[in-house]
Order: structure tokens, then sequence, then C-alpha cells
């Protein structure tokens, strides 16, 4: 924002509104001050074009690894009744009911 000479979050705030984006302060201020968890589609873009940069510019991916709900989890697929490489799915013909029972 610096670069953009935007100094406030309250400077910030006309140019979405001006993009279809309405954000109250508060909001506006998370959002330029924190880390957002998730972050709409057409802010983000927004956001991107009011500072004339790209997504990769105002966030960097990571993958945060998270333990298993319980010890006991099961870690193979065999463990889970399925075979390695078999469809998990698999398809079935539905017949009628047979009018002689």
């Amino acid at each position: 924002m610096a670069q953009r000479n935007l100094w406030k979050t309250t400077e910030f705030l006309p140019l979405l509104k001006a993009r279809g984006i309405n954000l109250s302060n508060a909001q506006v201020h998370r959002l330029v001050t924190g880390t957002p968890e998730r972050i709409p589609a057409q802010t983000f873009a927004a956001q991107c074009d009011i500072l004339e940069c790209t997504p990769n510019d105002l966030f960097e991916p990571f993958v945060q690894m998270r333990a298993a709900k319980t010890a006991n989890a099961q870690k193979r697929p065999e463990d889970l009744g399925i075979a390695p490489g078999a469809p998990s799915a698999r398809r079935i013909r539905v017949l009628p009911p047979d009018e002689d029972a």
C-alpha cells in the first residue's frame, strides 16, 4: 500500500467501493493489517487491481499439516477394505423386481 501512496485503511475503502466491494471500516482494517484465513475472490481481485500487483505479490501459499483425529486411524488402504489400484466406487445395475416371486 505504501508503494501506491496509500497510508491509511480509510484511503483504501473508497477504492474498494468503486470496484463493487462494500466492506466496513473495521473489515478493511482487518483485511489490511491482519492475515485473513479466507478472502472472497472478488475482494482479492479488487486488491490486486488497486495495488497493481499479482496474487503472488500478496500471499505465499503453505500447507498446514494436521495430526489424525484419533491414534487408531487406519493408515493403509487395505485396512479400509480398498485394494490398491482398484476403484473405490463400482458401477451397479438396478434390475426390476422379479414378478415370479
